[in-house]
């Protein structure tokens, strides 16, 4: 089936100043994510989406095709990642190029690589699901989580007070880092998370979600782990 990586890099971005083309351990971050997508071998196409000159200049030194900007709408503060998907994918239909599957790939995912992309890409077709993402385990019991109420720690779930770790089940979150998933189930849907989706689990060291300079610098040591 035809595929198509967009990885959506606004120029836009607050807590981290131009945190899409910032330095990591010598090569601007989105640099990674362009050359997993393309080292893939899985993508007829591996596009930017962007609204800045200077990112789409450096995408294209990569490797990344910028055949169009984003437009203002779907630029600011306020849009969604479904809506700079359809815009990206109208834009092609438009052009007479049209694709069974995509992946959403995050511009500041540095830690991504070939093995899971091509893990949920084979999920994705072969168990006929609508979206696969990868995920990872809380370190942690979420069960027995707490939260501050008047200045006093309570429990979230008080039942399991005295539950021991490993009877818990595990719990697992979104790992920030792609989406993989059928195009007409997607403008059908709208959404990147369906009752038909499906994951592929990542180790917590493959994963770190980037919000501030602490979180930049640990992806960047645990980049120097899994890269020595």
């Amino acid at each position: 089936m035809s595929a198509i990586a967009i990885i959506p890099a606004r120029g836009g971005s607050k807590r981290i100043p131009r945190k899409n083309i910032r330095d990591f351990l010598g090569k601007p971050v989105i640099a990674y994510s362009i050359e997993a997508a393309l080292q893939s071998g899985l993508f007829e196409e591996v596009m930017v989406s962007t609204d800045d000159a200077e990112i789409a200049e450096v995408a294209a030194k990569y490797g990344a095709k910028v055949p169009f900007l984003r437009s203002p709408k779907t630029a600011d503060d306020f849009a969604t990642t479904a809506a700079v998907l359809n815009e990206v994918l109208e834009n092609y239909k438009a052009e007479g190029r049209v694709f069974a599957i995509a992946c959403c790939l995050y511009p500041t995912a540095p830690l991504v690589g070939k093995a899971a992309l091509v893990a949920a890409h084979e999920k994705l077709t072969a168990d006929n699901l609508d979206t696969v993402f990868p995920v990872v385990k809380y370190s942690y019991p979420i069960w027995r989580s707490l939260k501050m109420e008047n200045g006093k720690a309570v429990m979230n779930w008080p039942e399991h007070m005295s539950s021991r770790s490993q009877d818990l089940p595990a719990a697992y979150h979104d790992a920030g880092q792609f989406y993989w998933f059928r195009v007409d189930r997607f403008l059908q849907q709208q959404s990147l998370f369906t009752q038909n989706s499906g994951a592929v689990e990542l180790d917590e060291l493959e994963v770190q979600d980037i919000d501030t300079l602490t979180d930049w610098k640990l992806a960047e040591l645990k980049y120097q782990l899994l890269n020595p």
